[in-house]
């Protein structure tokens, strides 16, 4: 049942991509981060759904009249240079046949994340690109959030198997990064009872990312707490919410987890951690050796008899500095934090914006959670790999978009959403098109 309900809905959707691109790049981000297919039993869950409506968009693009802007800002040229940097690193990489496909993938996700830049043409468009996002990961917050209060905490959440988010580390790292989304949503919002469900939405996640027993998610959180504290408009309301948050986490969770926590500070003695500061070396000793790096997937078992110092055996190296130093070294690591510190820094002119002209006011939110989110990644990131996450790269075009439009007028052309305005725009907070 499940895969006919998708696939009634999926195919039924298509053809309005064509007249309406934006609504695929919804889609992509729905199917992207939801991963709905992934959680169907039959044909639907082994359809290349992701590809296929890239596909139409793109069609969909070059036929509709659809208004579309390149921005080509700093960060957007940085983007550029990073992914064509990689694909050098891909043509000296140590393991051919495994860097090409990552390569290929990676390629794939630039293009739907430019295909966004292009379309998102105005403030209600980058609104409804945040909720799509946002609610996509925090079904997996809500669920996980409701399972580990039913289960005591004794169960780990996981993500859709074979998707970015699978393991319980990845989707404790994306439902961190979705928190202050969803605080930005709910700032925005004009009606109570969609306040109400995005704050019951925080907590839940909160939980969810708590329940997959993950201590990078307990870093990150720790961390991120405080600067979404520190970015918050109303600090009061927003030290409640934390401190609720921290109750209901001492309340639900069992001694096991506790004794997991304890670890961080013992991480000397944790063969898992150890093992990760060995793959660390390796892509230090890597990035010394080699300007290009190893290439993708050069955390191989050959590659830890070359380099490593301390004859350890191949380990993944779960950081995403050290996974870009190692796959494509110091000039890989200097574009990946230079697009990072670059995107900070715009957040940081939009804030200031927003502070003096009460217009912008949605601009000033929206920059200053996405720094948050940035912190929880940047945080959770040092003990994951997720360099290539898509996520990151989505937040990077929005606040690229939101700057532009700050900055400069609406521009001409049709950037209306492909639904009616009315009480469906009221209750996600929509205003005036400008």
């Amino acid at each position: 049942m499940r895969d006919i309900a998708l696939a009634i809905v999926f195919f039924g959707l298509l053809p309005f991509v064509l007249k309406r691109p934006f609504l695929g790049i919804l889609m992509a981000a729905w199917l992207g981060y939801m991963n709905p297919h992934r959680l169907a039993w039959g044909f639907m869950q082994t359809m290349p759904v992701v590809q296929l409506v890239a596909v139409t968009t793109l069609v969909g693009m070059l036929m509709s009249k659809e208004a579309k802007r390149m921005i080509w800002s700093r960060e957007a040229v940085v983007l550029v240079l990073f992914v064509g940097w990689m694909g050098v690193t891909t043509t000296q990489a140590f393991y051919p046949t495994l860097a090409i496909p990552q390569y290929e993938k990676v390629i794939k996700i630039q293009i739907l994340t430019f295909m966004a830049l292009l379309l998102l043409t105005s403030r209600e468009r980058v609104h409804v690109f945040v909720w799509v996002i946002a609610m996509s990961l925090a079904f997996y917050g809500i669920k996980g959030g409701i399972f580990t209060i039913l289960k005591g905490g004794v169960h780990r959440v996981q993500g859709p198997m074979g998707t970015f988010i699978g393991g319980n580390n990845e989707i404790a790292l994306a439902l961190v990064m979705t928190i202050p989304l969803l605080r930005y949503l709910q700032l925005q919002a004009s009606r109570r009872i969609v306040r109400i469900f995005l704050g019951t939405s925080i907590l839940l996640t909160v939980l969810a990312a708590i329940g997959t027993q993950s201590r990078g998610a307990l870093v990150a959180l720790s961390v991120t707490g405080f600067i979404f504290w520190l970015k918050s408009r109303h600090k009061f309301a927003t030290a409640l919410l934390v401190a609720i948050a921290a109750v209901a986490v001492v309340q639900i969770m069992p001694p096991a987890w506790y004794e997991r926590m304890a670890t961080i500070k013992t991480y000397q003695e944790d063969g898992s951690a150890r093992g990760r500061i060995d793959a660390w070396l390796v892509a230090w000793e890597i990035g010394k050796d080699r300007v290009t790096g190893g290439g993708f997937e050069t955390f191989q078992q050959p590659t830890f008899r070359r380099y490593s110092p301390t004859g350890a055996d191949s380990r993944d190296v779960h950081s995403i500095y050290f996974e870009v130093l190692g796959e494509h070294g110091f000039i890989g690591l200097f574009l990946f934090l230079t697009l990072l510190a670059m995107t900070w820094l715009k957040c940081s002119a939009i804030i200031r914006a927003g502070r003096t002209n009460p217009e912008h006011h949605w601009a000033r939110d929206l920059a200053a959670m996405i720094q948050v989110s940035m912190v929880s990644y940047m945080s959770a990131g040092t003990f994951l790999g997720l360099a290539y996450f898509d996520y990151i790269y989505h937040l990077i075009i929005i606040v690229v978009v939101v700057y532009a439009l700050i900055q400069s007028p609406q521009p001409s052309g049709s950037t209306a959403l492909p639904w009616p305005s009315g009480a469906f725009r009221a209750a996600l907070g929509l205003g005036s098109q400008r």
